[in-house]
């Protein structure tokens, strides 16, 4: 009698599971790994991992007063959510100890947040400190709070000894969370490293490495479920495609919802597709190399099933691409096929905005990668 109550239960909580696999699951923050995002990986953002639940970019910054707005935020705002990414935003706050500095940088750059209220805007404070502890950390603690009252979900980031050597922390950590980073070397780190973990009350974020990926991405675990502000909890059908769901819309977030339900038959000549993480083979079974996973591209030409990737001139299946956001940002292409640079730009950042190989774009100018470039250059990508 015992057996054959065990193998009841057995088989009930077998069905339980495979109904439970069919239907749509949610899924919940604390633990969730994530990247964060400067004008360096591009307008739509490189990828860390399949597994990865949130993005954090930047809009841009304060350098001792100078204003820098980031060209790359808002596609890379939307190019999160339509990979089914929760996104957030941080500032480069260097406002040394200055109330008046902050108060100017966060009249202007509040204002242009995209992520939806209640999601993170997290405050960097890594450079540029006074001699004056508590007048870093008034600057700090008015930036914050000004965060709070625009509706946002306020974050210190930046790394534990510099904070700690500029500013009063531990009353900073009274009232809001921290995101702070260290790691021990610059080996490729997919996973925390707690024994290197900034130990601190009221911790959110750990940034464990700044190489997630080869070549350079910063990879965040969320210890507090912080990352879920802002958003429903995110729902995953039975085919394994993510959606979130902002609470409250903006430009880039519709764009961005809008490409998350865009489906393979929508993929045209002129799409911007982003090549999955889990992509292993071309069409005609060669590797892919791990540089394209997670990068996007401009369709060239469709096929059947297949598409032909612009400037790299490959052909591969629609199964394993996703609709992403066109690049729609300040610095863009007009009618006649130029690009005006802007700050910050380099001849691999311009050219990933277009689709097109960096040397390409170089000795379209009649100069090569080495050659200096400078704001206001026009530049011919056509």
């Amino acid at each position: 009698m015992r057996l054959k109550a065990k193998l009841i239960a057995v088989w009930v909580a077998f069905l339980a599971a495979f109904s439970f696999a069919s239907v749509t699951t949610v899924s919940a923050a604390k633990g969730d790994t994530g990247v964060d995002w400067s004008v360096y990986q591009g307008a739509n953002g490189k990828f860390g991992y399949s597994g990865d639940k949130f993005v954090i970019a930047q809009i841009g910054g304060t350098y001792n007063g100078a204003f820098i707005n980031q060209s790359t935020y808002k596609t890379q705002v939307a190019s999160a959510i339509a990979a089914g990414k929760r996104a957030h935003t941080y500032i480069w706050y260097q406002v040394g100890g200055s109330t008046s500095v902050a108060k100017t940088a966060l009249d202007h750059f509040l204002p242009m947040v995209q992520t939806p209220k209640g999601s993170i805007v997290a405050l960097d404070y890594e450079a540029g400190a006074s001699s004056s502890k508590q007048a870093n950390t008034n600057a700090i603690l008015y930036g914050l709070r000004r965060v709070k009252a625009a509706g946002y979900t306020p974050m210190l980031y930046g790394y534990k000894s510099y904070l700690v050597s500029h500013t009063d922390l531990a009353t900073i950590a009274k009232d809001y969370q921290l995101w702070l980073a260290e790691y021990p070397d610059y080996n490729v780190t997919t996973a925390p490293n707690y024994g290197y973990f900034p130990s601190f009350d009221n911790v959110g974020i750990f940034q464990f490495t700044s190489t997630y990926r080869a070549g350079g991405l910063d990879g965040n675990v969320d210890l507090t479920g912080i990352t879920d502000n802002g958003y429903g909890k995110a729902t995953t059908n039975d085919k394994g495609k993510v959606t979130v769901k902002p609470k409250t819309s903006t430009p880039a977030t519709k764009a961005g919802a809008t490409a998350n339900k865009a489906t393979k038959t929508s993929i045209t000549r002129g799409t911007k597709v982003k090549v999955n993480l889990s992509a292993r083979a071309w069409a005609n079974g060669v590797a892919i190399p791990r540089w394209v996973r997670g990068r996007t591209y401009t369709v060239q030409q469709t096929s059947g099933n297949r598409v032909l990737l612009a400037g790299i001139l490959s052909w591969i299946s629609k199964r394993d691409v996703v609709v992403a956001v066109k690049a729609t940002s300040t610095a863009t292409a007009n009618s006649r096929g130029t690009y005006t640079v802007r700050y910050g730009d380099s001849w691999w950042s311009i050219a990933y905005k277009y689709g097109m190989s960096m040397y390409t774009l170089a000795s379209r100018n009649g100069k090569t990668i080495y050659s200096m470039i400078h704001p206001s250059d026009v530049l011919l990508i056509r």
